[in-house]
């Protein structure tokens, strides 16, 4: 590991100073150059390529053997950003099977961390899996896995029972040692207020910018799909021209926390 090689450490301390955390989705080694060129901190290894590269209807079909493939094209070819790999669906249904399945996206594919989505319900394996030195992040809100029990992608934590059922939820999985935590599309006022209690990194997504960082999926904010992208996204290759800018514009935005605006959050 060089030294300038961002940590859980590093992201700590930025969130300490105050320094919002730039982070985006990424597949390949092509884009894992272009976005550490661009000054992104954290390359998230999504199990959104199920709908961006493999045409899926959600996430749910993704296969571990696919998670474990795109995060080793894309820690072979990062030097500098820390790589983290989601846990795609029931890879973590049991603390077995999530430890076999860190296993792989560490040892083959390369993360530096891995992600899983819920709750209160995962504390134990939050447990287990960072006792065996495996760093995790939290996912917490909108779950896109749970798309089907959600009844679709909408937004979380809009009442009062829901808001505090995520903020406590939030302090349980940093208690079970998570090293982050994504809040995906719950009311900015919630997020911000999570985000003063963690002693650990916020990124938000849909979240408003009261978070320690951002995250988009990187064709939502290079306007590479068809059809209409989500509320909170913005499709920075129409504002700055190409993508090297559009992606140097996104770090900038993210750092001066000009984006999201107020357009892109539920108050």
């Amino acid at each position: 590991m060089t030294a300038d090689r961002i940590t859980s450490a590093t992201l700590a301390a930025m969130q300490r100073r105050g320094e919002p955390i730039a982070c985006l989705t990424c597949y390949d080694a092509a884009f894992a150059r272009l976005l550490e060129g661009a000054g992104v901190e954290v390359l998230l290894v999504g199990d959104s390529l199920g709908m961006v590269l493999q045409g899926q209807p959600s996430t749910v079909p993704v296969q571990l053997q696919h998670m474990v493939y795109h995060t080793s094209c894309v820690s072979r070819a990062a030097t500098r950003a820390l790589v983290i790999a989601d846990m795609p669906f029931l890879s973590y249904a049991t603390e077995e099977r999530s430890i076999a399945a860190a296993e792989r996206l560490m040892g083959e594919g390369g993360a530096a961390m891995v992600k899983l989505e819920g709750g209160g319900e995962l504390v134990q394996t939050v447990d287990r899996l960072t006792r065996f030195g495996v760093p995790v992040c939290a996912h917490l809100g909108l779950l896109p896995q749970s798309v089907h029990r959600l009844g679709g992608y909408r937004y979380q934590g809009r009442d009062d029972a829901g808001a505090a059922r995520i903020r406590a939820d939030a302090l349980a999985l940093q208690e079970a040692g998570a090293s982050m935590l994504v809040l995906e599309c719950v009311p900015a006022a919630l997020a911000e207020a999570i985000s003063g209690e963690l002693a650990i990194p916020v990124i938000g997504i849909g979240a408003g910018s009261g978070c320690d960082g951002q995250v988009l999926v990187l064709h939502d904010m290079l306007g590479l799909l068809p059809g209409r992208s989500p509320s909170f996204s913005k499709d920075f290759a129409a504002e700055y021209g190409g993508v090297a800018a559009a992606l140097a514009g996104y770090v900038a935005e993210v750092k001066g926390r000009r984006f999201p605006g107020p357009e892109h959050i539920l108050h």
